[in-house]
């Protein structure tokens, strides 16, 4: 008994390689007897009726092995209905189409066009429940999932926002429902609504509350995707690493499917996450543009204003944030005095941008007391070497433009305690040259982008014109 089951179960799961074969070979035959003419159809009629015969047996072959996919318990039957029923019709009217074909009746050329109508209903209702009811329409719906990709709402106060609906359920949404929603439902688990959630499946609950380490639905999601038990399969969009952080918060804090972000349990990793949700800095990949964990007070008003009144530009990096972003470009003058202005913001200030300003060495002392600087623009400046040490001790600096500065290798050797410095750009540095294999010896975790590309002049790029002599 068990060996017959294991064989019924086995046909089941080849539905989907044989169904492809007849929806190729019949929408093939269907496109060539409509479209090309009698006399041509009559010279290859021998290939057509071969065509449709195995197209017909292979249509019977992907009935039988649906109806026992169907019946494994994975989908639900209603939602399996429709297709149920439009596969075994296409079945059939692909055996009337080889038969009056054979028969050489009037009317096969309608008969193969009500196939054609039938193959194509047939395919989008299966996929449909393979990848789910709005698979074609996801890309232009603004809610849930765009081709895979989690697409969160706007949130001005991620804090007010609900941890379940909000966050989770977009989440779930896109990487979840096309296995565990309303019409397929991998191992008996439904993901799509709360009560289900807590249902589980056909291997218990998927969630052990405030424990994500113990949580099936978890476990399965953090194995290797080489691993055959992985959440989601490897053919399917994958979580991302925040995904995965948001998940195993949502367990662990006891959120549950009624709270609220601030009446949850918010750990120092979770934060930075939360906080670029609410300012819409998600990257795609997953991963989150760096705002300190820590939070900071306001900027001084009167160190503001007076950056203000210099011309400087004084904008907070993100919504509902006190971290500040500072730019001289429509300053009239831009020197000492000026740079002395921002000693104050300290605590706040992120990121400077002081390019193309002719400032001096000297000029940049202030700038090495900016300790929570995480970016840095001073490119076009005739700084040295000399220049650069003040910012040795700029331990939060990600990113430094020093491009058409006066900087040599000796100098840059000495920002090599940086540990958090990603990328250097030093575009038309002086006369100074760098050996990159050094720097990157020297400096492994820091991209050293030197320019000097050069960009191959194509044939088609140019076009050339040419007068023609006047007539003599």
């Amino acid at each position: 008994m068990i060996f017959y089951l294991s064989i019924f179960d086995f046909a089941g799961r080849m539905h989907p390689v044989l169904v492809h074969l007849p929806i190729g070979i019949l929408m093939l035959v269907c496109l060539y007897f409509i479209f090309v003419k009698i006399e041509k159809r009559q010279e290859q009629r021998h290939f057509i009726s071969a065509a449709l015969f195995w197209g017909m047996l292979s249509a019977v072959g992907a009935c039988v092995s649906g109806l026992a996919l169907a019946n494994s318990g994975d989908y639900e039957a209603s939602a399996v209905a429709n297709h149920q029923w439009m596969g075994i019709a296409t079945a059939v009217v692909s055996i009337v189409c080889y038969f009056i074909h054979k028969q050489q009746w009037l009317y096969t050329k309608w008969a193969m066009l009500l196939l054609f109508i039938f193959i194509t209903i047939a395919g989008h209702l299966g996929g449909s429940i393979t990848h789910g009811e709005d698979y074609l329409t996801a890309p232009f719906t603004s809610d849930g999932a765009q081709g895979g990709k989690t697409v969160f709402k706007p949130m001005p106060n991620v804090q007010e926002a609900f941890v379940y609906n909000d966050i989770i359920k977009p989440i779930l949404s896109s990487k979840c429902y096309s296995c565990h929603g309303t019409s397929k439902q991998k191992g008996k688990l439904r993901l799509d609504e709360p009560d289900f959630i807590l249902k589980g499946g056909k291997d218990g609950p998927a969630i052990a509350w405030d424990h994500a380490d113990e949580s099936k639905l978890i476990k399965l999601i953090l194995l290797p995707e080489t691993d055959e038990d992985h959440m989601p399969p490897k053919e399917k969009p994958q979580l991302t690493k925040v995904e995965m952080d948001l998940l195993q918060w949502w367990v662990n804090s006891g959120a549950r499917f009624d709270k609220k972000v601030s009446q949850s349990k918010q750990t120092d990793k979770i934060k930075p996450t939360l906080l670029a949700l609410q300012n819409g800095s998600m990257k795609e990949e997953g991963k989150v543009n760096i705002i300190p964990e820590k939070e900071v007070s306001a900027a001084d008003a009167k160190a503001i204003v007076a950056l203000k009144e210099k011309g400087a530009v004084v904008i907070p990096v993100a919504a509902n944030s006190n971290y500040l972003l500072v730019n001289f470009v429509g300053a009239d003058k831009v020197g000492l005095e000026e740079l002395k202005l921002l000693e104050p913001l300290k605590d706040q200030l992120l990121w400077l941008k002081v390019a193309n300003e002719n400032l001096s060495d000297k000029d940049m002392e202030p700038i090495g007391k900016l300790t929570a600087l995480m970016r840095l623009h001073v490119e076009g400046n005739p700084i040295t070497d000399v220049g650069l040490q003040h910012f040795k001790n700029l331990s939060n600096l990600q990113y430094i433009n020093l491009s058409g500065t006066k900087i040599t290798q000796q100098g840059l050797l000495g920002l090599k305690g940086l540990k958090k410095l990603e990328k250097i750009y030093l575009y038309k540095v002086g006369t100074a040259t760098f050996d990159k294999q050094l720097l990157k010896k020297t400096m492994p975790k820091t991209l050293i982008d030197t320019g000097g590309y050069i960009v191959p002049t194509l044939e088609g790029d140019t076009t050339i014109y040419k007068v023609e002599a006047a007539p003599m």
